[in-house]
């Protein structure tokens, strides 16, 4: 499994991973709450798991990891849970097909709800007496669960946007009057050698370290995310019908794929539109861009006249400006992410794509 590079909570500190522990569990169902037991258990394609599947997997890690291994007679809940809801740890057996998710129609939501308040409280129970690793595991747990906060929610929009009625999980967001963000403005760096990697302060994943050097070289980076305006610009501006501004396997994914907009927008008579879980809604020209491929991405860059930054480019910005601003998971509802009014906003709510490929440090 994923290993952290240090623990986040001690002993000393149970109390607080308790209550941590408990919000983290609670949000994923506040999240999963609108559904029905069918919508929680459709499968949309091959890269998406049902809801009802992201709710026993996270619980199983936890019946397995931390009660299994670390409880002294502790039974497990369900024994044929293990092959169903298990995902790739080898290590632990059998497992069900990944691209079959969606037809697991029983155990049903209400049973899998009853699976999660019955690990919930075994582990709570035990959390106090827990060793150091073990605790150090329901930590690891808690991020493993926030990451999969996010994949249900990208994974109901899909199987929502597969639906012709297109139905809204939310309502609609309130309206604000919209706050368009200044002109991008660009950050200047001199080329030098900085710190990248985990600084050994919190939790981290194995993968953000360990903590190195890497050589800059003198760019500007933005100080602020694409929204939707300016994407909307890059579209009318031929973005998604001229190839000068295209990789070649992106250009002929365009081609192929007949793209021309980011996933979920729709052209009509009044505008782009947009689908999200409140519906079909106007885009906000002032959010951030969201559901682009890094096909789009880098598309987009070139016709800015400017580059994606590299990892390393994008995490020594990012290292000057404060993250607790993002993170809007622990709501329950509709939020739309927008760039902070000229002023950097490096943290809005959206994933950022970077040129660099996916490898580990050295």
């Amino acid at each position: 499994m994923p290993q952290p590079i240090r623990p986040e909570l001690t002993p000393a500190h149970s109390s607080d991973l308790s209550e941590r522990f408990s919000t983290v569990r609670a949000l994923s169902l506040a999240l999963a709450a609108p559904l029905s037991d069918a919508d929680a258990t459709v499968q949309s394609m091959d890269d998406a798991s049902p809801t009802k599947w992201h709710l026993a997997h996270t619980t199983w890690f936890f019946e397995t990891f931390v009660l299994r291994d670390h409880v002294a007679g502790y039974a497990l809940h369900d024994e044929r849970f293990p092959f169903l809801f298990n995902s790739y740890y080898e290590a632990e057996g059998r497992r069900h097909a990944r691209d079959r998710r969606g037809m697991v129609t029983r155990p049903s939501l209400d049973e899998v709800r009853a699976y999660r308040a019955h690990v919930d409280a075994a582990l709570l129970d035990a959390l106090p007496g827990l060793s150091a690793d073990a605790q150090t595991l329901v930590a690891l747990g808690c991020h493993h669960e926030e990451q999969h906060q996010e994949l249900l929610v990208t994974d109901i929009l899909h199987m929502f946007s597969e639906n012709p009625l297109e139905p809204a999980m939310w309502p609609a967001p309130r309206k604000v009057p919209v706050e368009m963000p200044g002109p991008i403005g660009w950050i200047a760096r001199e080329s030098g050698i900085v710190e990248v990697g985990h600084d050994g302060e919190g939790f981290a994943f194995d993968c953000e370290g360990p903590r190195h050097a890497a050589l800059l070289v003198p760019h500007a980076i933005a100080d602020r995310t694409v929204t939707n305006g300016e994407w909307a610009a890059f579209i009318a501006d031929g973005g998604y019908t001229e190839a000068r501004h295209w990789l070649a396997d992106g250009w002929a994914w365009v081609k192929a794929e007949g793209i021309v907009a980011p996933l979920y927008w729709e052209q009509g008579e009044a505008g782009w539109t947009r689908f999200g879980l409140d519906g079909r809604r106007a885009i906000d020209p002032a959010a951030p861009v969201t559901h682009v491929s890094f096909f789009e991405a880098d598309a987009y860059a070139s016709w800015a006249g400017a580059r994606l930054p590299t990892e390393f480019e994008w995490e020594a910005a990012a290292a000057t400006h404060d993250a607790n601003g993002g993170n809007q998971m622990d709501v329950a509802g509709p939020v739309e992410p927008r760039p902070a009014a000229n002023g950097p906003a490096f943290f809005g709510d959206v994933w950022e794509w970077t040129g660099s490929a996916y490898r580990p440090y050295p």
